[in-house]
């Protein structure tokens, strides 16, 4: 998964063509490696090949959001009510996707209610398809383990954990 991962952030970051060879030592596994690993992507969706070479789709660029840190201040702060500071936080979705799983609910709950979990993925990552889906299970109105299953759940759907991560 690791080197998937590298694969994928380098195509990211490449802007111009280059060899194998020059792609595979940015990447830090052997040609034949990077070719491996460049063919799962393909697979898995998160690639495809082009008339020039290979590209991201769109499944590969929902992924690196999923990953990609952002700045310390605009991580989230988890909180169960205000002034009461968990001392979590997340820096990417994939972050909160695993502290959603171990935060006390009191929190989960306390941040739903209030819109904060949607607010910020739409302002930080500039996802407001999932914002909303966020926004729909405030509505919801859920409490306890029902309401962390959801948000586990919509995070999984949106950004197709199984498959990222197998």
């Amino acid at each position: 998964m690791k080197e998937k991962m590298r694969v994928l952030k380098v195509m990211n970051e490449v802007k111009d063509r280059m060899s194998l060879d020059e792609f595979a030592l940015r990447v830090g596994l052997t040609s034949s490696q990077t070719l491996e690993r460049i063919q799962e992507l393909v697979d898995d969706g998160f690639m495809r090949k082009t008339e020039k070479g290979f590209g991201i789709t769109e499944k590969g660029r929902n992924v690196l959001k999923l990953v990609t840190p952002v700045s310390e201040d605009m991580e989230f702060h988890f909180y169960t009510e205000i002034g009461e500071n968990t001392g979590y936080s997340a820096r990417s979705l994939e972050e909160f996707y695993e502290l959603t799983k171990k935060i006390d609910v009191d929190s989960l709950e306390f941040h739903v209610s209030r819109g904060d979990f949607e607010s910020w993925i739409r302002e930080v990552f500039g996802e407001s398809e999932f914002a909303e889906e966020l926004s729909k299970i405030r509505k919801l109105q859920l409490k306890g383990e029902n309401l962390r299953e959801e948000i586990l759940r919509t995070t999984e759907t949106k950004f197709e954990f199984g498959n990222v991560f197998s």
